[in-house]
Order: structure tokens, then C-alpha cells, then sequence
């Protein structure tokens, strides 16, 4: 656990909630109640609307599942990932002036066929294979995805399955393996993230995570997806080509695409909207 000391970090000590302590040590933890259902139904109606007004954001064949920037085009989603609940369990882990760095909202349809094990945009802390983590020293935490979930998530719907303990080995997934619905880690099976609308969801950024396969009778996943970072770590709500700190004078002298990538016009990857 961290805490700011002026414009640094220190660990803290302190009392904090058992959630936060699970994601510190599991990489994951479920939040029950968290959303009203009159909560709910205003984020299905401000998020549907969106869905409605907003076309697809990227030429990938899920494209229509998903749109960006959210807390900028709704009032109930950036009233949403500010809910106490969800950031006293997130800053002890982050610092207390973390930000949300990426906001998306999914619908995954009935027939959602799941995905790969993978982690976002890490390990934060790569090592070798062989090389483990010292229990002395707290494990950073630099990324926390949050499912704040709009419609209930059983095992047939294709909740999010994560592999506990994970995000401590410094590694992604085995490739020969990222399919593989029982994976695990230093012994411990996949478990999943189901839930109740107004559960949330959090995650660990660099635990091996995927969608699992919604079965014949599945409803599919309606969620609004959120993830918090460090202070250090930049906001990807908007891709660097509309928002960076650039002149046109600089864009234009960055004729490659490693100059590019230097002065901070990056293509899209994990997180960026």
C-alpha cells in the first residue's frame, strides 16, 4: 500500500479495506452492491444513447461492442468512477490522486466467444522465468481495470476470468497456452468475476485476464469499463494525434515513426481511445 508524502510516495501502514488487500496479493476482487438499480438504469440509459449517437471508434471486427472517452459524454459515467466505494479500495493501491486513464462502455453480444489470456500494457515489472518476488517488498500496482456492470454476469454470459497471483510473475501468459481455459499460476486455478448489476469488478492490470466463451443460453456483457492509473501513468482517453502537447512545428519535424513515437505521438494500444 502507498500514500503521497508531498509530491512523493511512501508505503503506508495504515488500515485499509480487505478488498484492497485482495488485489495486493489475488490481483482481483468483486464489490457487491455498489450501484443502485435506479444507478443502473441511469448508465444504461446515458450509455445507450451513446451506442445510438456515436458510430463504431476503430476497424476491428468488434467494433460495434464498444465506444470511448465515456465520462466525456456522459454525466452518469464520470459520476460513476468517482463512487467512494470503488476509489477506497483502488487509492491505497495507486495513491490518492490517481486518475482514470481509460473509460470505455461494452456490450458484448449473447453469442460473445471470449478471448486470449493477456495483461494490459504490462508486466510493469518484467523478470525472468524462475526469479520470484521478494514478499518484502509490497507489489506495485500501477493499473486497476474496474467492470462497473450494468446487467447481471453468470458463468454462461462470459464473465471476465482472471488467474490469481499473476500479476506477481513478471511474465505474460504462456503463448502456448493463452487459450487454455484452465490455465493457472503457481498452482491456482482461473476464477471468475461474476456479479449482480451494481457489482464492480477490479483487476489488477498485469493479471492474466480473458472473456470467457458465453454458453448456448449466455445474454451476452453490459458493462462500463474503467481503468485507473498512478498519477505518473498518461490518460489514454483520447489517442496522442487529438490530444498532445505538440506544435504543428514539432508534428512536422517528427518524420519517422520512432521520431513520432519520441515526442509522444504514439500509435493506439492498450487503453488508448
Amino acid at each position: 500500500m502507498i500514500r503521497r508524502v508531498g509530491k512523493n510516495l511512501t508505503v503506508d501502514t495504515g488500515a485499509v479495506p480487505e478488498a484492497s488487500r485482495e488485489l495486493e496479493a489475488d490481483g482481483c476482487t468483486v464489490l457487491r452492491d455498489v450501484f443502485t438499480p435506479a444507478e443502473v438504469e441511469a448508465l444504461r440509459r446515458e450509455l445507450d444513447a451513446v451506442f445510438a449517437s456515436a458510430p463504431p471508434e476503430r476497424s476491428r471486427s468488434d467494433a460495434v461492442e464498444f465506444r470511448y472517452e465515456m465520462l466525456n459524454r456522459s454525466a452518469a459515467a464520470q459520476a460513476a468512477v468517482g463512487h467512494p466505494r470503488i476509489l477506497e479500495v483502488i487509492e491505497p493501491l495507486l495513491g490518492e490522486d490517481c486518475h482514470v486513464i481509460a473509460n470505455t462502455a461494452w456490450r458484448n453480444p449473447p453469442e460473445f466467444p471470449g478471448g486470449p489470456w493477456h495483461c494490459d500494457a504490462g508486466p510493469h515489472v518484467p523478470r525472468p522465468d524462475g526469479v520470484p518476488w521478494d514478499d518484502r517488498i509490497p507489489y506495485p500496482v500501477f493499473a486497476i481495470g474496474a467492470h462497473l456492470l450494468l446487467q447481471d454476469c453468470e458463468v454462461g454470459d462470459g464473465p471476465t476470468m482472471v488467474v490469481p497471483g499473476s500479476h506477481r510473475s513478471g511474465r505474460l501468459a504462456p503463448f502456448d497456452r493463452i487459450t487454455d481455459p484452465d490455465l493457472s499460476y503457481d498452482g491456482r486455478p482461473p476464477v471468475l468475476l461474476t456479479g449482480a448489476a451494481g457489482d464492480v469488478s477490479l483487476f489488477v492490470s498485469d493479471c492474466w485476464h480473458a472473456g470467457k466463451s458465453a454458453g448456448a443460453s449466455g445474454r451476452g456483457r453490459y458493462f462500463l469499463q474503467v481503468h485507473y492509473g498512478r498519477r505518473d501513468i498518461a490518460q489514454r482517453l483520447r489517442t496522442t494525434d487529438v490530444v498532445n502537447q505538440l506544435s504543428a512545428e514539432a508534428i512536422g519535424r517528427a518524420d519517422t515513426s520512432r521520431a513520432r513515437e519520441l515526442v509522444g505521438l504514439h500509435p493506439p494500444y492498450f487503453y488508448d481511445g
